[in-house]
């Protein structure tokens, strides 16, 4: 084994898991924070199960039955990075220590709970010219998904979330408290968001592994089997400190706001599948932002409409929790600045200078 070879399944390996537990847990964070009573690992396979399903699909050649664009493991991604050349090759980068940075510094901010966009920080640094596309279309999902959030929350906070609020589901008769059909549906809904955000987000992961279309069965097996053993750890550890994010959030406690939660983020990625802005449909975008920005206009909905809520914090924990994700925008550039630097390439490159 080459030490590129080596440093490509040591870095995916990392990314598996700064990835999973970074990014995954913002979309399954209101699934487990509302599952909180039930086995770990009863949830790690509902939601390993689904993965194992996306991945495979997406490995045998059928990711737009998905709603992915491509039939790669990337789901297309990997292509709008590396585009062929002339003679139909790509400028993929030959992986050496450098390149574990991205996922060895997300692990490293996990740990004080900042949501940071992994996007930006593993693909920026294998594509740095990407990121104006990439950011675009970031901050177009969280525009999208702030707006949506607000109109959507408007108009339920009335009928369901200050229902939900006065009237918790154990003390509820009738539809709205029957345990069986909210559970189901939040499930549901968990796994129609976790598959979307699989198709979307798994190129962060699997970029380690260099052209989707010439990985052999035997490392397809290998990253597959990463992927569900760092899920699981994750759930072991029932979200880390990332699940704090929601943990904050108005009632995401309650199975039936978690449901909404789900469908929402969901519909938003589905949108952006779809080449809706101009931008472009295989061009990598932020998740965490999207995220965010629903989150946020969740919030700022229940400010306007409910009384039940505390006013006071909703616009420091949005522009908090938007600041969290600039910082790893930043950090993203700092470290491509950083790579450049020492392997004496053209930093103004980076810029559109020489």
């Amino acid at each position: 084994m080459d030490t590129s070879t080596f440093f490509a399944l040591l870095g995916f390996t990392f990314a598996a898991y700064s990835v999973v537990g970074n990014d995954s847990i913002q979309t399954l964070g209101p699934f487990l924070h509302a599952n909180e009573k039930k086995p770990w690992w009863l949830l790690w396979l509902f939601a390993g199960s689904i993965m194992a399903f996306t991945v495979t699909m997406g490995y045998l050649g059928y990711g737009e039955m998905l709603g992915g664009k491509g039939d790669d493991l990337t789901f297309g991604k990997f292509s709008s990075l590396f585009p062929e050349d002339a003679d139909g090759q790509t400028e993929f980068p030959k992986i050496t220590f450098w390149y574990l940075l991205p996922p060895l510094t997300l692990l490293f901010i996990t740990r004080f709970g900042i949501p940071v966009s992994t996007t930006f920080l593993v693909l920026t640094f294998f594509a740095p010219k990407a990121l104006p596309q990439m950011l675009v279309k970031s901050l177009g999902g969280y525009g999208v998904a702030f707006i949506s959030s607000i109109c959507m929350y408007m108009v339920l906070s009335r009928w369901t979330e200050r229902y939900f609020l006065k009237h918790p589901m154990q003390e509820t008769k009738g539809f709205l408290g029957n345990t069986a059909f909210w559970t189901t549906a939040q499930w549901l809904s968990t796994g129609f968001l976790w598959s979307q955000w699989l198709t979307q987000d798994l190129v962060n992961i699997m970029v380690y592994l260099g052209d989707p279309a010439e990985v052999s069965v035997g490392s397809f097996v290998f990253a597959l089997c990463v992927l569900l053993g760092m899920l699981g750890f994750i759930f072991y550890q029932g979200g880390g400190k990332i699940q704090e994010i929601v943990r904050v959030k108005t009632n995401t406690a309650d199975i039936r706001s978690a449901t909404f939660i789900n469908l929402l983020y969901g519909v938003v990625l589905l949108i952006f599948k779809f080449d809706t802005f101009g931008i472009g449909a295989k061009v990598p975008m932020s998740t965490t932002w999207v995220f965010l920005g629903m989150l946020a206009g969740r919030e700022v909905a229940f400010r306007i409409r409910l009384k039940e809520t505390d006013h006071h914090r909703v616009w420091p924990m949005v522009f908090s929790d938007l600041g969290k994700a600039t910082l790893g925008l930043v950090i993203s550039v700092a470290l491509v600045v950083l790579l450049y630097v020492f392997e004496g390439r053209d930093v103004e490159s980076l810029f559109g200078g020489g």
